[in-house]
């Protein structure tokens, strides 16, 4: 599989619809970013069908993805710029109500990078080898070393990652750790108390 390694922004930007999770709105943040249309295009159509696996209830009665659309629209700030499949909500529509998405799952050794991290690799295992499927996951993979500095510093590096996708996706995702790097995170809470520890001198 042709995988390249993508821009990561740590700075993290505002939640427009908390809901859906901070992963859902890095994706789409980093699809408007994307220069040429068609590819962007491609990248949203993606965003879109995770989507409708991790929150079906967000489906229409028939199958449709109207409000997932629109929700994607509002998340991009109205800032993404693609031939839409159906007529989105427009700035001057939005609407304040928000519905809660419930959020369970039986508790695993993978419980440390989320339930929304894991149902991501599961649907993007299963999609048609693209651009924007290797984005994807390389996203998810930046997303998960983060998560690991945060939890365990000790075993946070690319292979153990990479691994943990693997065993995931049920091996539908393999990738080789001599030929592909990812960000490198710092762990602030190991800062913060080295600097705590420094003012007590």
């Amino acid at each position: 599989m042709n995988m390249k390694i993508i821009p990561y922004n740590t700075n993290e930007s505002q939640l427009l619809m908390p809901e859906y999770g901070r992963n859902i709105q890095r994706m789409i943040d980093y699809c408007v970013a994307i220069e040429d249309k068609e590819e962007r295009t491609r990248c949203a159509v993606a965003i879109s069908e995770v989507m409708a696996t991790l929150f079906p209830s967000m489906l229409g009665d028939k199958g449709d993805k109207q409000k997932i659309w629109d929700h994607i629209n509002v998340m991009s700030r109205f800032k993404l710029d693609i031939e839409f499949p159906c007529e989105v909500i427009g700035k001057d529509q939005l609407s304040p109500e928000r519905k809660k998405i419930p959020y369970g799952g039986e508790v695993n050794r993978f419980r440390h990078y989320g339930r929304n991290i894991q149902l991501m690799i599961q649907e993007v295992a299963v999609m048609d080898n693209c651009v924007e499927k290797d984005q994807l996951i390389f996203l998810i993979a930046n997303q998960m070393k983060k998560l690991l500095v945060m939890q365990n510093p000790e075993l946070a590096n690319d292979a153990r990652v990479f691994m943990d996708i693997a065993e995931i996706s049920d091996g539908k995702i393999q990738i080789d750790p001599e030929n592909y790097r990812l960000n490198e995170y710092l762990d602030v809470t190991q800062q913060a108390s080295g600097k705590k520890a420094k003012k007590k001198k």
